[in-house]
């Protein structure tokens, strides 16, 4: 599962994308398209509940959940007619699962904007409004191939075929990204294919300035009203500042952030925020040799889980002892969480729950 950076040119992608992935992949300079192929990087998710195992089951080794993130070249006006980088922009987008649109919400004349003017609404409009536009071109294509199986008898094209049309006819009318059209589980499964970017799930990354850390400027509150009616979550981030944190050695990074009044980087939330937008959450495993997180789909079943760490141990799932991060921190030990009846033995259509510590019976 992969989450891809998209914006406008010059908004502060590659500076965020850098911050991170602690890495200096992307090219970061002030003017359009410094990024043109994609560059992709792996993130820390920081969960506090890590160390909070390690105080009663002490680790040779601690391991974090992680994700995938690419930082794509700047989207422009008309991109969806071949402007900027046009289609090869949109290609990047149809393989990741999820969008984080960095949105730009401070004023500097020193950093130039691709349109001339900080308006963030504007930047929202432009990104969604090309994404709609390529949605409706990949519809319109797919539409004559879908009738003909249909008249065929092909009973699965007739089903699509009813999808797309009610995509096409929402996108036409609504003027809105499919996202925010209804579309059963079984609808969105007849159109998987077809890697419709609007019906990607969205995280809109408010980029702040150094004076307005926790977005209290007027550009955030318009992107925060435009993402709850779209029900998108939003974060907070001077990308700039977060990058110089980023740079600091643990001891000073500490220091920087008490310095402005931080508990933590933003990109902790933003990485946290990022991970649940893709639909993911975390189970442990905790021993003597490691503690470590383990990424799953929400809804993955105590076998799918299993599946994760060794494909074998999926097939050969016989049962899991389950306990919570809770339950370890108010009785200590698992010797104590069995003895107050709190380990639980779950079967095979137990459904994981994010925070879950888990041992796995298997006969592989």
């Amino acid at each position: 599962m992969e989450a891809g950076i998209v914006g406008l040119p010059n908004v502060g992608k590659s500076t965020l994308f850098n911050a991170l992935t602690l890495s200096k992949a992307a090219e970061s300079a002030n003017y359009p398209f410094c990024t043109i192929e994609p560059n992709e990087g792996i993130v820390v998710i920081p969960d506090p509940r890590l160390q909070q195992i390690t105080q009663y089951i002490v680790p040779q080794k601690i391991i974090p959940a992680v994700m995938k993130l690419v930082d794509i070249a700047g989207i422009v006006k008309g991109a969806s007619e071949g402007q900027g980088l046009g289609n090869k922009f949109l290609s990047h987008i149809r393989q990741v699962d999820a969008i984080m649109q960095v949105v730009r919400c401070f004023e500097d004349e020193d950093v130039i904007h691709v349109e001339g003017r900080v308006d963030p609404l504007g930047d929202i409009f432009v990104i969604e409004t090309e994404l709609m536009f390529a949605d409706a071109e990949s519809i319109a294509a797919a539409i004559p191939k879908a009738q003909k199986a249909a008249r065929a008898g092909d009973k699965e094209a007739k089903e699509r075929l009813a999808v797309l049309e009610k995509c096409q006819q929402f996108i036409e009318t609504q003027e809105r990204p499919l996202r925010e059209c209804e579309l059963s589980e079984n609808e969105l499964k007849a159109v998987g294919s077809f890697g419709l970017l609007t019906l990607k799930p969205i995280l809109y990354v408010a980029n702040v300035s150094e004076h307005d850390l926790t977005g209290q400027h007027p550009f955030v509150e318009k992107v925060r009203e435009h993402a709850r009616a779209a029900n998108s979550p939003v974060v907070a981030v001077c990308a700039k500042l977060e990058s110089e944190i980023a740079e600091l050695d643990p001891a000073d990074r500490v220091e920087m952030l008490s310095a402005v009044g931080l508990e933590e980087p933003a990109l902790a939330v933003l990485a946290r925020a990022a991970y649940k937008t893709l639909g993911l959450q975390s189970y442990f495993t905790a021993g003597e040799k490691e503690v470590r997180a383990w990424t799953v789909p929400v809804g993955a079943t105590a076998p799918q889980a299993a599946g994760v760490i060794h494909s074998d141990f999926e097939r050969g799932f016989i049962r899991a002892e389950v306990y919570s991060v809770s339950d370890l921190l108010e009785l200590k030990s698992e010797k104590a969480i069995k003895e107050a009846g709190r380990m639980r033995v779950e079967g095979k259509s137990y459904v994981m729950q994010d925070g879950d510590v888990c041992h796995f019976l298997t006969n592989s």
